[in-house]
């Protein structure tokens, strides 16, 4: 199986009252966060030639696709950069077979077949798009955009019109696009775990800069990067699979760490055990002891761990933790608990939280 060709960009824009200054390098999944009016979808626009730019380059595995400032500027239909908006943008009056083969009339067979059964789109081919749900229109657009052989695949918000069980439906398959399509993707969110569900890394924007960019455990290390992820709503994923439910309704996840722990969820009762699955939790609502763990308290989960690492950003600090589940708990608490409880790196500490606070999203 092949590789995914780094992608690479760089975008400089000015409107009146707006500049966008962007540089990227080395992507192969890269997710955009960041306040509404950041640039975001502006910068896919940009990329997809949608919109201009006062300088653009584009750079796909060594391959110069678009460079403004040597006169490279292929038409949108040239570039073969997907985009799928969160409109979805299908022709109402033809059926969902007609909108995947609009674009895409060299596609070989195969290559059909492929896209089809990866999003599962076989029983909605007869349909019209007005007789199919959110999630399953969102479906059909991304597979339009695949189907037109894209080598760039973007995409603006494609959970926005979505609630939060659409949602949880077409998570598994954008990561099936993926692992499967083995194109590299830009993807646009106001959903940090979405974003965390599906990529590789991070770029987070404000002001139409590119404040940082990295994996989030990296990312929290910043005071700055800390106080816009909080602003935006700072989440994350602890990856797993469903080991149990049990009979007062709890599902119990085990986790991919030494540890073998398990973490206890009022939610995805729905699912299988044996099925794959991050659960995902925010910061603000860990809890953090000094061992022993006190008695007689509520919460369902109590993880013994050692702090990490503190950061400190504007009337918060955040502490991660190694748990052993795999990736790093993070817990935010006051500069006054950080004092009180004599917080540092190295400490053992117990990260306890509510299993109502969880809440599951599965994984392909």
């Amino acid at each position: 199986m092949s590789e995914v060709p780094l992608l690479s960009f760089e975008c400089h824009l000015r409107r009146p009252g707006f500049q966008l200054d962007v540089s990227v390098s080395g992507e192969r999944s890269l997710g955009l966060f960041g306040p509404s009016g950041a640039g975001k979808s502006t910068l896919l626009q940009a990329l997809a030639g949608l919109t201009g730019a006062d300088s653009l380059r584009i750079e796909l595995g060594g391959e110069v696709l678009v460079d403004s400032g040597s006169g490279l500027v292929p038409p949108v239909h040239r570039r073969r950069v997907g985009i799928v908006f969160q409109e979805h943008r299908l022709f109402p009056h033809r059926t969902v077979e007609a909108n995947l083969r609009y674009g895409a009339a060299r596609m070989a067979p195969s290559r059909w077949s492929g896209v089809v059964e990866m999003l599962g789109l076989g029983d909605l081919l007869g349909r019209r798009p007005a007789l199919c749900s959110g999630g399953e229109q969102a479906r059909i657009a991304l597979g339009r955009a695949l189907l037109a052989e894209p080598r760039v695949l973007l995409l603006d918000e494609p959970f926005a019109a979505l609630d939060r069980g659409l949602r949880r439906q077409l998570l598994p398959y954008l990561q099936r696009v993926v692992k499967d399509a083995r194109i590299p993707l830009v993807l646009v969110s106001h959903d940090l775990g979405d974003l965390l569900a599906v990529t590789e890394s991070l770029a987070l924007l404000d002001g139409g800069r590119l404040v940082a960019r990295g994996p989030l455990e990296e990312l929290v290390r910043s005071p700055e990067s800390l106080d816009l992820l909080h602003d935006c709503g700072l989440v994350f994923n602890v990856p797993g699979s469903i080991e149990s439910r049990d009979a007062t309704g709890l599902v119990h996840v085990a986790h991919r760490g030494p540890s073998a722990l398990r973490i206890a969820c009022g939610d995805g009762a729905e699912l299988e055990p044996g099925s794959t699955v991050d659960v995902r939790l925010r910061p603000e609502d860990v809890i953090l002891a000094l061992p022993p763990a006190p008695p007689a308290l509520s919460l369902t989960n109590q993880l013994p761990g050692t702090v990490l690492h503190l950061t400190r950003g504007q009337g918060r600090t955040l502490v991660s933790i190694e748990c052993g589940v795999g990736v790093p708990i993070l817990a935010e608490v006051t500069a006054r608990s950080v004092e009180r409880l004599g917080l540092g790196p190295g400490m053992a500490v117990i990260a306890m939280m509510k299993a109502q606070a969880l809440r599951i999203r599965p994984r392909y």
